[in-house]
C-alpha cells in the first residue's frame, strides 16, 4: 500500500474536511519568479503571492488550514508547509506583485491572514506528491482528493539538470536557476534558438564562446537582442530559450556556425523568422 497524504494530515489531528490542498504553477509568471522560486528564495514573497487570492476562489478555499504545494522545474509537486488560516478581508490597498511585473489593486482580490503551522515541518522541501487527474483543479479538499506520496527525500535538494536538449526557459528565469544547471549550460557550445511568445516568430543562434550557452544567452538578458538586427527590430519579448544540438567537445567555432547555418535552413528562420544573416 502507498502512503497516502491524508495519512499524514491525520496523524498531526487535522480534520481533512478542514484541509485545502494548493497546488502553486502561476502559468502567466512567465516574466519574473515562478511560486516554486519565491518559496525557494524568498519565502516572505512566497507568503504574500499565496496570501492574495481572487475573489472567485473564495468558496473553494474555504477551510481552516491549507496544505500548500509548489511545482518544481521538472514539474514534481513539492510540499511546501501547512498553513492556518485565521480569516480574510478584501485587500484595502494596492500592493505589488511579488512574482512578476503589476499591482493586485484595493478591492480587487481577498487578503487571508496566513500563519505557516508546524504541522508537518519537517516534511517541507522532502515530500512529492502525485497530484493526480485533477491536474488543472489547483484547489482541492483534503477529504475528497487524497494524493499518493511518491517520494520521501533525505533532504530539500534542487531537481537534478534535465539534459541539454530538455532544457526550455524563458530569459527572464535565466538568472534564478540552480548553479548546478548554470554550470552544466556553460559546460557546453552549440546550437539554440529563440521563440517570441508574442509573435511566435523564431530565432535560430550560436553560443560558441567560453562560457558556452549560458555566456550567450545573457547578452539577450542584458539588451533584449544580443546585437541581433532580428530581434532589434521587435519590440522587446521574453524570448522562450531551447537547446538544438550541442557540438563536441573538438568543435571549432567553424563547426558550430556550420551546424547553425543547417538549423536555420531546416528551420526556415530566414524567409519566416527572425534570423536576417
Amino acid at each position: 500500500m502507498p502512503l497516502m497524504f491524508n495519512t499524514l494530515l491525520k496523524q498531526e489531528g487535522l480534520s481533512l474536511a478542514e484541509v485545502r490542498l494548493l497546488r502553486h504553477k502561476d502559468r502567466s509568471a512567465a516574466k519574473g519568479r515562478s511560486p516554486y522560486e519565491l518559496w525557494r528564495d524568498h519565502p516572505e514573497k512566497f507568503h504574500s503571492y499565496q496570501s492574495s487570492q481572487s475573489l472567485d476562489n473564495e468558496p473553494r478555499l474555504t477551510g481552516a488550514y491549507w496544505a500548500a504545494f509548489v511545482v518544481s522545474p521538472t514539474d514534481e509537486t513539492l510540499f511546501a508547509g501547512l498553513y492556518s488560516v485565521a480569516g480574510k478581508k478584501v485587500l484595502d490597498q494596492d500592493l505589488p506583485m511579488p512574482h512578476k511585473d503589476g499591482v493586485d489593486q484595493a478591492g480587487s482580490c481577498h487578503w487571508y491572514d496566513l500563519t505557516l503551522t508546524d504541522h508537518l515541518k519537517d516534511l517541507a522541501g522532502r515530500l512529492v506528491v502525485a497530484w493526480g487527474g485533477g491536474y488543472l483543479s489547483w484547489i482541492q479538499r483534503a477529504d475528497t482528493q487524497d494524493k499518493v506520496v511518491l517520494e520521501l527525500r533525505a533532504a530539500f535538494t534542487e531537481p537534478a539538470f534535465p539534459g541539454y536538449l530538455n532544457f526550455i526557459r524563458p530569459l527572464s528565469g535565466l538568472d534564478s536557476l540552480h548553479t548546478g544547471w548554470v554550470a552544466a549550460l556553460r559546460a557546453v557550445k552549440g546550437v539554440y534558438v529563440l521563440t517570441c511568445p508574442k509573435t511566435q516568430e523564431q530565432y535560430v543562434g550560436s553560443a560558441s564562446g567560453a562560457d558556452g550557452f549560458w555566456g550567450r544567452w545573457q547578452d539577450y538578458v542584458q539588451n533584449g537582442h544580443g546585437g541581433n538586427v532580428g530581434l532589434k527590430s521587435r519590440d522587446p519579448s521574453d524570448y522562450q530559450v531551447a537547446i538544438l544540438e550541442v557540438a563536441g567537445t573538438a568543435a571549432t567555432p567553424d563547426d558550430v556556425l556550420k551546424m547553425e547555418a543547417l538549423w536555420k535552413a531546416k528551420l526556415r528562420t530566414k524567409e519566416m523568422g527572425l534570423c536576417k544573416n
